[in-house]
């Protein structure tokens, strides 16, 4: 069972850092993985399509249509990071929390959603985020480039295994005809 202290122990660990008890303790090491974990794994959930994060919904119409472009829109979930392509919506912009979009209700989109349980990330998603830590707060905690940039090499090999892995298991989409040869029949 990880939890956000243990993907942080992670990133020391790669640092060759002593260990932390928890975010909120008083020491430089938690404090700057306490400023860096949320936004750091936000940022990595919202990078790729993970198969852990992604979730479906159909989601009603508001009541008020948008000033003009499009006839409709929605309120996105409160977990939403990031829009996927396969899903049913056919023209659509994406405007704060809300999407407009000329579809009916209900609207039927797969996202990539904020996951806050850490028992839920992928093996290696939480290697790829423990080395994205590790690279953010190599500097800061060293004060060594050396370090740092054994810390990036370290994270672009971790998550190229993570992402190559999440792609397989993922069913493979078609890619959408180009209008030429379309226009063309």
């Amino acid at each position: 069972m990880a939890s956000a202290v243990d993907i942080c122990n992670r990133a020391l660990q790669k640092l060759g850092e002593k260990p932390i008890v928890s975010l909120s303790e008083d020491s430089p090491r938690a404090r700057e993985c306490n400023r860096a974990y949320e936004l750091l794994r936000d940022a990595e959930l919202r990078a790729h399509p993970w198969n852990f994060a992604r979730a479906r919904v159909s989601i009603a119409k508001l009541s008020t249509a948008p000033v003009h472009g499009f006839d409709n829109q929605y309120r996105l979930p409160a977990d939403f990071l990031r829009l996927l392509p396969d899903n049913s919506v056919t023209d659509w912009q994406i405007e704060g929390r809300n999407i407009l979009t000329n579809d009916d209700s209900p609207l039927k989109i797969v996202y990539i959603k904020k996951v806050e349980d850490e028992n839920e990330f992928d093996a290696l998603f939480i290697e790829a985020l423990a080395a994205r830590i590790a690279m953010e707060l190599a500097e800061k905690i060293t004060q060594s480039n050396t370090k740092r940039e054994f810390a990036q090499q370290e994270y672009m090999r971790a998550l190229n295994e993570a992402r190559r892995v999440s792609a397989i298991e993922r069913v493979s989409q078609e890619p959408p005809e180009d209008p030429w040869i379309t226009a063309r029949r």
